[in-house]
């Protein structure tokens, strides 16, 4: 696990500043502690930070092919690589070394673009071919890497693992320009989180899963092409017996290769089903005890400890337990730098403690993460399906006018059991299914974002809403089943956007590597042929997962409600973190931006502070884009003389 960076010049090959490219690289140092490496030959620049896994001894980067015309640095790991050097050494490549970065160089040599195809693994990475004049880009297909480039308008491509690394870039231009782009802003309110491919910078973007980029020197910068797309076929033949035999299979394969390290290796233990089946599935094949991470709160609502320690005590592990205090807020403006961009998913706070935590223990650990989209475990799914019951049983001219009434004049019971919050449903409920589920899904919705904005930026806007996100991906899903619709949906955008974007920034924040077996593409490939009613059976999500499961785990842990990663917002900003919201929210750098109205924004602050509403969920996004603001859109350091040293 590393982080990379880089300069491509997409027109010639001018010099490439050591200075400069150090400064991108050491922006990461977080990243790879280990090492830090660069490569600078005209016109290109590669730097590479190293947190050492696989190949200890001899597996730094860049790294080369036999004559030294392909160099690639790389993030992630190959979990297949094994399986691929027979292959290339039968086709007359020569191994150097036992990593999997080296399969890379080979494969490129091998199958060119189409190498990508070949790989089962999470990785970025960026790869040029002095002989061809070709720089190549690749991500993993679920997005659970990381890659940030952008090009600059004197032909510079800058690439990078984290946002920060493309902003340190200097030269005698200027770099990057911290531009912010009104879409990303509306995307961010919408969602929590900016989608790919936009990045809050005008200029950046992010290459999204599944894509390569193939830029030829002298050539015109062509679009990011898909590789790779999960197609939800629904076979309804497979029965459900066969199924659960052949989903703990696979399971056990795909934690099988993520336990492949030279450093002590270990799992994230939730006490929810995802991270315990991950941790059965090591214990049945470990020779030793399993390394486990828990942390608990101080708080009983939000503290899942004691179902842990069951799994824990059940698989005898080395399991380990930290405390969190239910106040732990102090990490806001950590969080802000983590992210480089707005990022609004508080559960980030306790994903930053279990890395945290886990890295007191070990270098590398499995995470559970990924198994809700896969398997259909969410709770919305099964509200989104009782929606989509009713609004196949009542004809749209009924439904829309009905529903809408009801939903404009229904009031908002925050305070209320789940059940009696009939709001989103009826708002939902006049609404496409695509509509509707976007509704459900957004942080702050379409009538409040627009309330929020200023007069400024709904102009910038244009009119566009984020909900253009959701349809964009609808429209390539491929199946018109509705719970398929909405997983492929969330696999598109919530895992990777926000699942994904959490794990990494919070795990590399501490030099941890977190791998997901619950991710492995081919699994995920195979899910996808399962019938919906697999999945979801009245109000049991992930039914038959958790049905295969039964043998491995206490149903205490399968079947109890769903509790989540959450942390007391709502009494934060009520108690410890009020002034910190009034001083942010109410002056300085997000008020001053003209993008917000100011009653709007006070409106919220004094309705939550009073009790009459529950706002934390809008009052913490505005809180995260205010800590952006006030963080990196500050000063970059200029490369220095030092620096370069």
């Amino acid at each position: 696990m590393c982080g990379i960076t880089g300069i491509f010049d997409t027109r010639s090959a001018r010099p490439v500043t050591h200075a400069v490219l150090h400064l991108m690289n050491e922006s990461q140092q977080h990243r790879g502690p280990d090492e830090g490496s660069l490569h600078i030959e005209p016109g290109v620049g590669l730097g590479h930070r190293r947190l050492s896994i696989i190949d200890v001894a001899t597996g730094q980067q860049p790294l080369f092919n036999e004559d030294g015309s392909v160099v690639v640095v790389f993030n992630g790991e190959i979990y297949n690589y094994q399986e691929v050097i027979p292959e290339l050494q039968a086709m007359g490549h020569v191994f150097k070394t036992r990593s999997d970065t080296e399969v890379i160089v080979h494969a490129w040599e091998a199958w060119g673009e189409a190498c990508v195809n070949r790989f089962r693994g999470m990785f970025a990475f960026a790869l040029w071919d002095r002989n061809r004049q070709t720089f190549f880009l690749g991500r993993d297909r679920l997005g659970v890497k990381p890659m940030y480039y952008a090009v600059l308008p004197d032909g510079m491509l800058l690439f990078g693992s984290e946002l920060k690394s493309l902003l340190a870039y200097r030269d005698s231009q200027g770099g990057l320009r911290r531009e912010i782009d009104p879409l990303a802003i509306e995307e961010y309110f919408a969602l929590g989180y900016v989608p790919e491919p936009r990045t809050i910078f005008k200029q950046a973007r992010k290459l999204p899963p599944a894509h390569t980029l193939v830029i030829r020197r002298g050539q015109a910068l062509p679009e990011p092409k898909r590789y790779w797309d999960v197609k939800f076929t629904l076979d309804s033949k497979i029965g459900e017996e066969e199924a659960q035999e052949e989903l703990i299979r696979r399971l056990d394969e795909s934690v099988r290769l993520r336990m492949i390290a030279e450093v002590p290796l270990g799992a994230f233990l939730s006490g929810g089903v995802d991270s315990s089946a991950v941790v059965a599935a090591m214990a049945r094949q470990s020779a030793g005890p399993v390394n486990t991470c828990s942390i608990a709160f101080d708080d009983p609502a939000y503290n899942e400890s004691e179902f842990a320690k069951m799994v824990a005590d059940r698989y005898r592990t080395n399991h380990f337990v930290e405390t969190v205090r239910s106040d732990d807020f102090g990490l806001v403006d950590t969080l802000a730098r983590l992210y480089d961009e707005p990022y609004a998913d508080s559960s980030a706070i306790p994903t930053y403690r279990v890395s945290q935590l886990a890295r007191k223990r070990v270098t590398v650990a499995l995470s559970g993460d990924g198994g809700d989209e896969t398997f259909g475990g969410y709770r919305r799914y099964r509200l989104h399906m009782m929606e989509e019951r009713m609004r196949a049983a009542l004809p749209e001219g009924v439904r829309r006018p009905l529903f809408g009434m009801l939903g404009r004049v229904y009031p908002k019971a925050d305070w209320a059991p789940r059940v009696l919050r009939a709001k989103t449903t009826f708002e939902g409920m006049a609404r496409t299914s695509v509509q509707a589920y976007f509704h459900s899904m957004s942080q702050l919705r379409d009538p409040l974002r627009q309330q929020l904005y200023s007069p400024r930026l709904r102009a910038e806007l244009g009119g566009y809403s984020a909900i253009e996100v959701f349809k964009r991906h609808a429209e390539n899903a491929g199946t018109d089943d509705p719970l398929a619709l909405i997983q492929y949906i969330d696999l598109q955008t919530y895992l990777v956007g926000d699942i994904n974007t959490k794990v990494d920034r919070a795990s590399m924040a501490h030099s941890l590597e977190v791998r997901e077996p619950l991710m492995d593409h081919p699994l995920v490939e195979w899910a996808a042929t399962l019938p919906s009613s697999f999945k979801l059976k009245g109000s049991n999500g992930k039914a038959f997962f958790k049905k295969a499961l039964e043998p491995s785990l206490p149903n205490d842990v399968l079947y109890r409600p769903k509790m989540g990663f959450a942390v007391p917002l709502a009494r934060w900003f009520r108690g410890p973190l009020r002034q910190r919201m009034r001083s942010s929210l109410l002056e300085g750098p997000m008020l001053d931006s003209g993008w917000f109205n100011p009653a709007v924004v006070r409106q919220l602050v004094e309705q939550h502070e009073s009790g009459r509403s529950d706002h934390s969920t809008p009052l913490w996004t505005l809180l995260m884009f205010d800590a952006f603001l006030r963080g990196t859109m500050g000063e970059v350091p200029q490369a220095t003389t030092q620096a370069a040293a």
